[in-house]
């Protein structure tokens, strides 16, 4: 969605707990959700519609060995008639596919390189598989 301009973006939760050290039978599920979409007052002067997001991100590290977790808002500019869409679609508890795309997208570019950053404090595998080089035989 190339009419999206990213406003601000902040965390309002960052937890990690581990509760165990061994890794057995390991599974790592990961998702977002968007809990809220709401129209928000223009912290400039534009012709551009203002969309706060507010989200949570959880990676899980099963059986009950870690779990991270983040919270924060997305603050999104738009025009006027595809905010209008965007609450429209909302109303019913669902999300316009090239905005949630967007959103999601600077969720991830966020959160993954939080989580990733804590995972290896704390001593976990990454939540997703990272790119690596292997030797020609």
């Amino acid at each position: 969605m190339s009419t999206m301009k990213l406003a601000g973006f902040n965390f309002t939760k960052i937890a990690i707990e581990k509760k165990k050290s061994d890794l057995k039978d390991l599974k790592i599920s990961s998702g977002i959700h968007i809990d809220e979409i709401m129209e928000a007052k223009s912290p400039v002067k534009t012709k551009d519609s203002f969309l706060a997001v507010k989200w949570k991100f959880e990676a899980a590290y099963n059986p009950e060995i870690a779990k991270i977790e983040f919270e924060g808002n997305v603050l999104v500019g738009l025009d006027s008639k595809k905010a209008k869409q965007v609450l429209k679609t909302w109303a019913d508890k669902k999300v316009d596919e090239d905005f949630n795309l967007a959103v999601i997208n600077v969720i991830l570019r966020k959160s993954n390189i939080k989580a990733l950053q804590l995972e290896d404090e704390f001593g976990l595998p990454a939540h997703f598989k990272l790119p690596s080089l292997k030797a020609k035989k």
